[in-house]
């Protein structure tokens, strides 16, 4: 049975080109050249027996024994750099990985990760996004932040950022609205993974929604884009959502109609007694820019 495990290096370099999706973004991490990534990959494939990646032109996504397989790589690195920082010291670069929500990573973690890097620069990490309940299971990370129900999770949690609500539109189309009830003579965008969206902003301003027409999407991101080609009305969430309402050219429709969320972004975790020090300093920091964030 020793024989069947892996090399360390094999082990370093299949999980960096899952985190990149890439196997030249992971040789440059590594410092390697891409074609010793691929070969150093096929050479794992073969010990295993089963390929790990889908090969495509210019990048590689994981099978599914091989997302089977990443959470156990990740945890098992994760705990021989614990063990070697607890033993020997800190290491010269500390690895903590964070998956969040998409619309969060996007409009507030994107624009401010260079303060936390310029305030921790020894942590290397790794973000990666989700935007179904399902995508943050099944997943080795130290910190996920998600957005709705944090007991859904089992897990200790924090509240970060609650949202608001209220329709964007391009400006041209923006400026025919005059009345709440103007909305429906327009399509509206709605985002079909949010339990507070367009009925919720009816039922807060007492309109009937039944005449609503909607055009569906998955995320806010899209939802967003949408608007700004002229499917129709987009609702933002901020303040999560400022940055691609902004990138989006969309404008507020009603001056002063916005109402609260029903929910908010929570950061969770196994145990705050046992997260480690890369990932105590993350919440430290999160917990301070999500308030100022909250508070504009």
């Amino acid at each position: 049975m020793a024989g069947r495990i892996p090399s360390l290096n094999w082990l370093r370099v299949f999980e960096a080109a899952a985190r990149t999706e890439s196997f030249a973004r992971a040789a440059a991490q590594l410092n390697m050249s891409a074609a010793a990534v691929s070969q150093q990959v096929k050479a794992l494939e073969t010990q295993l027996g089963s390929p790990l990646f889908h090969r495509h032109a210019h990048s590689v996504t994981l099978t599914e024994t091989g997302r089977a397989y990443l959470p156990s790589v990740q945890q098992s690195l994760l705990m021989l750099e614990t063990a070697t920082t607890g033993l020997f010291g800190e290491t010269r670069e500390q690895r903590l990985y964070v998956q969040s929500v998409l619309l969060f990573a996007h409009g507030v973690l994107a624009g401010s990760l260079p303060d936390f890097h310029t305030q921790n620069p020894h942590i290397n990490l790794s973000l990666s996004t989700g935007n179904l309940d399902a995508d943050f299971s099944n997943r080795f990370t130290d910190l996920q932040i998600v957005f709705g129900n944090p007991n859904l999770f089992g897990t200790e949690s924090d509240e970060l950022v609650r949202e608001r609500l209220y329709p964007v539109a391009p400006p041209e189309l923006a400026a025919q609205i005059d009345t709440p009830q103007d909305l429906f003579n327009f399509t509206l965008i709605e985002v079909s993974t949010h339990r507070a969206s367009w009925p919720h902003l009816f039922e807060t301003l007492r309109l009937p929604g039944g005449q609503a027409r909607y055009f569906f999407a998955d995320n806010s991101l899209i939802a967003a884009e949408l608007s700004a080609a002229g499917a129709g009305i987009a609702l933002a969430r901020a303040p999560a959502s400022d940055r691609i309402v902004a990138l989006s050219g969309l404008v507020p429709c009603l001056d002063g109609i916005e109402v609260p969320g029903q929910e908010a972004y929570h950061l969770i975790y196994p145990s705050r007694r046992t997260l480690r020090p890369p990932a105590r300093r993350f919440r430290d920091w999160i917990m301070d820019h999500s308030a100022a964030v909250q508070t504009r």
